[in-house]
């Protein structure tokens, strides 16, 4: 059983964490770890086993692995896996609020501190993040993009992000920075859950996509792209994006994947969001689905090492298979088709947080960053599932949610 050490931490007063295993945002071992917080933040990580200050408030977590909160860098709050996506045109506000509080929620207990929403309607993710810092009750941080940029009848047309031309695209982008958004999110293809343009369809060409770059540069923003089909994957990396999402090289009929394309990726530095994370494939009853999520994850493998900077994310909220708080399943499922686990841990980490624009402050135990903590019984270097493990999550030093005790 963990014990305290020396006296119970205080919030105003530098105090610590004591586990037996440890993972830092890039690398890990067994073996004891002591993470000192002040103030939200860590001061200093001792990975030599030296006994603490006797003056020093230990918490002894016992036989268990910290590791930084997880970032998942590509979700949906307003998303209800359970309903159809368009239904969210007519949700009530209020009742669109709580769903999001939920997931939100959802995402906590899983060990994700960090949440960046890349498709919300009317900007709810930016109230959402207003009105739980103003209540102060445990949350993960939440970046967000608003509505994404997409045609009119387009890919998720219903969050209100249509926008045809070179002017309308301009007008968004101007319109999204004065609202406060932390990146913009254009849909350069077609996707699965909206008719009208399919997947491996381009919704917008080369020089729009670029008139978005540069709009959005010159507010002081970055762009990421859905992008499914070559063609539009090409086009954004032409354009300058600083993101890609999916990235699945979709056909009419398959996948194939242009590895001069995979290689420009990555020699720019591209970060390619890989939504991996669902749960078990046992509910695809479709033999040619599943035929093409399996290649895809092997793709996304071949892609890290090629050099690609993989971020395993979730897409979390549109299809049942993906509800909030599965992130961890992308991992498991990345190091299932031969990605290493320091690296599949590292994609919802530090890479992670390196494709969000915090990475100075996020996904990794180091002197500096946030004190967002996750703790989990077992070793996720030698085997990733005990990520599903979770015994508690500490966001900004406070303690966000334990693992319910068992009844006697």
């Amino acid at each position: 059983m963990p014990t305290e050490a020396h006296s119970e931490p205080r919030g105003d007063r530098p105090w610590a964490v004591r586990a037996a295993g440890w993972f830092d945002g890039r690398d890990g071992r067994p073996g004891p770890v002591l993470v000192v917080i002040d103030g939200g933040r860590i001061t200093a990580v001792d990975t030599t086993g030296a006994p603490p200050a006797t003056d020093l408030p230990v918490r002894d977590l016992g036989d268990v692995t910290v590791l930084p909160g997880l970032v998942d860098a590509h979700v949906h709050l307003a998303f209800d896996p359970a309903e159809p996506p368009e239904r969210l045109a007519t949700v009530p506000e209020p009742v669109l609020l709580d769903r999001m509080a939920a997931h939100a929620q959802a995402h906590l207990a899983a060990g994700v501190t960090t949440v960046r929403d890349l498709g919300d309607r009317d900007f709810l993710a930016l109230r959402l993040r207003e009105q739980l810092r103003a209540s102060g009750a445990p949350a993960p941080e939440i970046l967000a993009s608003g509505p994404p940029l997409t045609r009119a009848g387009g890919h998720c047309w219903f969050l209100g992000g249509e926008a045809d031309d070179q002017a309308a695209l301009r007008r968004a982008v101007a319109d999204h920075a004065r609202r406060g958004v932390d990146v913009i999110k254009i849909m350069a293809t077609g996707g699965a859950i909206t008719p009208g343009f399919r997947t491996h369809e381009s919704q917008y060409q080369r020089t729009e996509l670029t008139e978005v770059v540069e709009a959005a540069a010159a507010e002081g923003l970055g762009v990421t792209a859905h992008a499914h089909g070559g063609p539009g994957i090409t086009d954004a990396l032409a354009a300058g994006v600083a993101g890609l999402e999916h990235v699945s090289f979709f056909t009419a009929d398959g996948i194939d994947v242009d590895w001069a394309t995979v290689d420009a990726i990555a020699a720019a530095g591209v970060h390619v969001g890989a939504t991996e994370a669902a749960l078990p494939e046992g509910d695809i009853r479709n033999p040619a689905v599943f035929a093409k999520l399996e290649q895809r994850s092997i793709n996304f493998v071949r892609m890290h090492a090629a050099g690609v900077r993989l971020v395993c994310c979730s897409d979390a909220g549109v299809v049942p298979r993906k509800p909030h708080g599965v992130l961890a399943h992308g991992m498991v499922r990345l190091g299932r088709y031969g990605l290493a686990n320091p690296d599949a841990l590292a994609a919802a980490t530090s890479v992670a947080a390196e494709a969000c624009g915090i990475a100075d402050r996020k996904g990794r135990l180091a002197p500096g960053y946030d004190a967002d903590l996750l703790i989990i019984d077992g070793d996720p270097l030698t085997d990733l599932t005990a990520l599903h493990q979770v015994r508690a999550v500490y966001r900004a030093g406070q303690q966000a949610y334990a693992k319910p005790s068992p009844r006697a």
